[in-house]
This record gives C-alpha cells, sequence and structure tokens, in this order.
C-alpha cells in the first residue's frame, strides 16, 4: 500500500525520525503533536489552553494538507502531562470538535520535554 508523507509549510522541526502525518489509502495518520513552532520552540510555556490550541492547530494543517478537514477526524489520542489541565484542554477541544465527537481516549504521562503539557495524535478518514 504506497503512503504519503504531509508535511504542511511552517512545520515544527521534528524531534525524531517522522513525518508529522502520513495519508494511506485514504486514511490521514498524524504523528504525535506538541506546541512548537516552525523554529521549534515551546508554544505556550505553562499554559495548557495555549498548548492545546497550538497542537490542534497544527492538527489541521496536517489534515487539511492532506485534503481533509478537522471533520474528517475519526479518532484522537490524547497525552497529558497533569491532569489539573484537563477541563482547559477539553474546553479547547470542545471549540475544535463541537458536536459528532472523534473517539478518543486521555491518558496522563511523561512528555518528551518537561514544558510540554499536551500531546494529541489524530487518525482522519478523507472522502474518496
Amino acid at each position: 500500500m504506497p503512503r504519503t508523507p504531509i508535511i504542511p509549510p511552517g512545520s515544527p522541526p521534528p524531534l525524531a525520525p517522522y513525518s508529522p502525518g502520513v495519508v494511506a489509502d485514504n486514511v490521514v495518520y498524524v504523528s504525535g503533536i506538541l506546541a512548537m513552532d516552525s523554529n521549534g520552540q515551546t508554544i505556550g510555556v505553562g499554559d495548557a489552553t495555549a498548548q492545546t490550541r497550538a497542537v490542534i492547530e497544527t492538527i489541521k494543517s496536517v489534515v487539511e494538507a492532506a485534503g481533509g478537514t478537522l471533520a474528517d477526524v475519526a479518532y484522537n489520542a490524547i497525552f497529558l502531562k497533569d491532569y489539573a489541565d484537563y477541563p482547559k484542554m477539553n474546553a479547547v477541544y470542545k471549540e475544535y470538535f463541537p458536536n459528532n465527537f472523534p473517539a478518543r481516549f486521555c491518558i496522563k504521562t511523561d512528555l518528551v520535554k518537561p514544558e510540554f503539557l499536551v500531546e494529541i495524535s489524530s487518525i482522519a478518514h478523507l472522502k474518496k
């Protein structure tokens, strides 16, 4: 099955060997996205609201570069450094996914750098 890496313009530099997204068989797999700007600097240090917004905006750019929209997202895996940030993350999440909610899970875990508070990975199904 052929697969196509998706790297939107202005994407943050990867912290490891991966693509921000990959399309395979009309499915977009979005890597775990962290709150970074195009220079790799952390966005919203100490602010889960700002980080969630930055993460979902990056997910949106990956899905759109693949030809879809956030409405095509069927699944999100959410990772939080601290469950105290769950209400903040959820408030922003509902702005981007206001209805027909994607399936998801949310766990508490350490993230790759201590300043990161939120990481989200997504799967979107493109229309054929």
